[in-house]
């Protein structure tokens, strides 16, 4: 799931990356948005704010807008630095590293949230961009970019263009792996929409420490990688 790259990944390893990926996407989405009233999965939004808060000379504001689109890209650019950095050193641990630090800045929000929230909202929503921005870097690197899994926007313009191409494919390999691809984006709405409704539901009853699920989920993922590696690598060796 994590450690498959390039020829050697196919579509099953997309599907499972997507799903925990989205479904951690929708949670953090939702409880960013509940918490500190902010869209920390994507920075579309941020951006329109940003530009008209400097057309209001609101210099104050704009800067704060103009930090959440920055702590997005300081995600996004710090993941692939320390993917290109751990390939040279240790390919094994490639995508290890970025999904440990994610997990650790969402453990931190949802273990620190309740005491930052009323004082030091800002912190919450810098530290949630940064850490989809670490993972929208790290999946598109990981899936050739046929997988995002932080925002649906894209997505949803993907989709509509993959449903009309299903008018002229008429070969029937090309509308297998056109159907394949349509079935992919829907997995990854589908479980970024459950993320958000379980985000939703849990954050009513425990605030900021619903953010342990999405952590939890990408230790249990990481484990999962590495424990189905070496059971292959063990039944690799007996056979052999």
């Amino acid at each position: 799931m994590f450690r498959h790259h390039g020829k050697t990944r196919t579509l099953s390893h997309n599907k499972r990356i997507a799903s925990l990926l989205s479904f951690v996407a929708g949670i953090v989405n939702v409880v960013g948005f509940l918490s500190v009233q902010r869209l920390t999965t994507n920075v579309t939004g941020h951006f329109a704010f940003f530009v008209d808060e400097v057309f209001k000379l609101n210099l104050t504001e704009s800067l704060i807008y103009f930090f959440y689109i920055l702590f997005f890209f300081l995600g996004s650019f710090v993941s692939s630095l320390l993917v290109e950095i751990i390939t040279i050193k240790n390919e094994r641990f490639v995508f290890v590293i970025p999904t440990l630090i994610e997990s650790v800045i969402l453990f931190a929000v949802a273990f620190f949230g309740h005491i930052l929230i009323e004082d030091y909202s800002n912190v919450i929503a810098f530290s949630l961009l940064f850490a989809m921005g670490l993972q929208n870097s790290l999946v598109t690197r990981i899936s050739n970019a046929i997988v995002r899994t932080t925002h649906l926007t894209g997505l949803f313009t993907d989709l509509g263009i993959d449903l009309s191409q299903l008018f002229f494919y008429r070969q029937k390999e090309e509308q297998g792996k056109l159907i394949s691809t349509i079935k992919l984006r829907l997995r990854i709405i589908t479980f970024f929409f459950l993320g958000g409704l379980i985000g939703g539901i849990f954050y009513s009853y425990s605030g900021m420490y619903v953010l342990f699920i999405p952590a939890t989920m990408l230790i249990i993922g990481l484990y999962y990688d590495n424990l189905k590696f070496k059971l292959l690598s063990w039944k690799r060796n007996y056979d052999l």
